[in-house]
């Protein structure tokens, strides 16, 4: 009877399989990448852990509620509300006094060895500013270490294990520039200080601009990255590091940002040699050619790296770079968008020859170059455009810049017209300028003052864009408005 139920059990259930295959049936997404992946990533996590490391640190920090208090004045007439005669001036000082002049910080990162020698590649901010650095070895083992060399610009940095065991294991950068959106990638790291944890996930995007620095070009992942991750490795299915866990997207799930190991492989031996990387520079201020600018320069598509400014005596003045020329190409290399040219140039060892062309009104100029080093970079921001209504279709109340004004506004000359005032819902306004810029240009002409200006704007058309260069807090950018009716 039981052995009749059985087969009876199997005649059904076949018939019923058959019929979900043939509605196409198939593992939900979860279950196929859980079928992939897991033996695949069990070894790797088991071949590479042993050389991620935990790094805490210690930091000493002042207390500035004590440095407050101990830096107000105090007097008959002073601002002091703790001043001699005050009744509360017992209870604060005793209070203030008691409390410590400094006190420690502690914070966790993450970390790989790179070496068997134990030279360590972490995020700068791990240890930026650390008394006190101790490395916890996969194991449980811990040492002492020091900082060989950081990069704020880039947030890489070495340390060193001091007195280290022999032959420790360690990891080798791979090549970046190979990975693929979609490339399955682990991330290991010590997360909230839970020891080598594990998470795996793709390549979202590349090449990702975030603001965390002049030279931002991350790669972005949907392996979970956490606070204590940073500096730990972000690594391919053949165990090569293709990125550092660097940054995560607070308000974001299954948002982190690695710094590709293409960059990490520039920056070590800089930092193994000097402690510190040296860098190229043109000596121009740039900013990103919109479709608006790019439209007023005569362009069919907006790319290239515009020049706001060209820096007295720098090498792109010397070969003759304009201000208003955009940058289309460096050294062979084309500029698609303002933040290649910082980065390619920057990668250039000073003392380097190079060409760049440009776009200069509407023809390619190709001119050279001898690259310097870095010594202060400029870069303009790429922020909301902006400009400034004496009674004009543009909105703007402007005034000639004199002596006084330059004080006030604390200006280095008085070239251009400053801005006054912005009539709300004008052209200017919606363009984003603010009172205190300075109008310097407007299509190509010299303003110098209010004259100059209302000349220029009697001049331009309507229902057309106008391109106006200006200054704001010593830095200079183009944008674009429109002209109404």
């Amino acid at each position: 009877m039981r052995k009749r139920s059985l087969s009876l059990s199997l005649l059904m259930f076949i018939p019923a399989l058959l019929f979900l295959v043939s509605l196409g049936f198939s593992p939900s997404p979860a279950q196929a990448q859980q079928a992939i992946t897991t033996d695949t990533f069990a070894e790797l996590a088991k071949k590479t852990g042993a050389a991620v490391v935990n790094i805490s640190t210690e930091r000493k920090v002042k207390n500035q509620a004590t440095e407050f208090f101990n830096q107000m004045p105090s007097g008959p007439g002073g601002q002091n509300p703790f001043a001699p005669g005050d009744p509360f001036q017992e209870f604060f000082k005793k209070f203030f006094g008691e409390m410590p002049k400094t006190f420690k910080t502690r914070s966790l990162g993450s970390g790989f060895i790179i070496e068997p020698s134990g030279v360590i590649l972490t995020n700068n901010h791990v240890v930026e500013g650390a008394d006190k650095i101790t490395v916890k070895l996969f194991g449980g083992k811990e040492f002492k270490a020091t900082i060989k060399g950081r990069d704020a610009k880039t947030d890489l940095a070495l340390i060193q294990i001091t007195n280290p065991p022999p032959d420790l294991p360690f990891l080798t950068l791979g090549d970046s520039d190979a990975v693929r959106v979609g490339d399955w990638v682990m991330a290991v790291g010590n997360p909230f200080g839970l020891s080598h944890t594990v998470t795996q996930g793709i390549i979202s995007a590349k090449s990702r601009v975030i603001g965390a620095g002049p030279y931002d070009n991350f790669l972005q992942t949907d392996a979970s990255i956490n606070p204590g991750n940073s500096g730990g490795p972000l690594l391919n299915l053949q165990g090569e590091v293709v990125g550092i866990n660097t940054a995560i997207l607070a308000s974001g799930q299954g948002i982190g940002f690695a710094t590709p190991s293409n960059m990490a492989t520039w920056v070590i031996p800089q930092l193994k040699a000097k402690g510190k990387v040296t860098r190229g520079m043109l000596g121009v201020e740039v900013q990103s050619v919109t479709p608006d600018l790019a439209k007023s320069f005569g362009m069919a598509e907006a790319k290239g790296a515009l020049v706001a400014e060209v820096n007295a005596g720098s090498p792109a003045e010397k070969a003759g770079i304009k201000q208003g020329d955009i940058i289309i190409e460096f050294n062979g290399h084309p500029i698609s968008e303002m933040n290649d040219l910082p980065r390619l140039v920057a990668d250039t060892a000073p003392g380097t020859k190079a060409s760049v062309k440009v776009l200069r009104d509407g023809k390619e100029k190709t001119l050279n170059l001898t690259v310097s080093e870095l010594t202060e970079e400029r870069q303009a921001s790429e922020a909301k455009e902006e400009g400034g209504g004496e009674n004009n279709p543009l909105g703007l109340l402007v005034k000639d810049i004199n002596p006084e004004l330059a004080r006030r506004f604390h200006l280095r000359d008085t070239k251009g017209v400053l801005v006054e005032g912005v009539e709300q819902d004008s052209a200017a306004a919606d363009a984003g300028i603010q009172s205190g810029d300075i109008v310097m240009e407007i299509d190509n002409q010299a303003i110098n003052t209010v004259k100059d200006f209302q000349t220029a704007v009697g001049q331009l058309k309507k229902e057309t864009s106008a391109r106006l260069l200006i200054k704001r807090q010593g830095r200079t950018q183009y944008l674009t408005l429109e002209v109404p009716k």
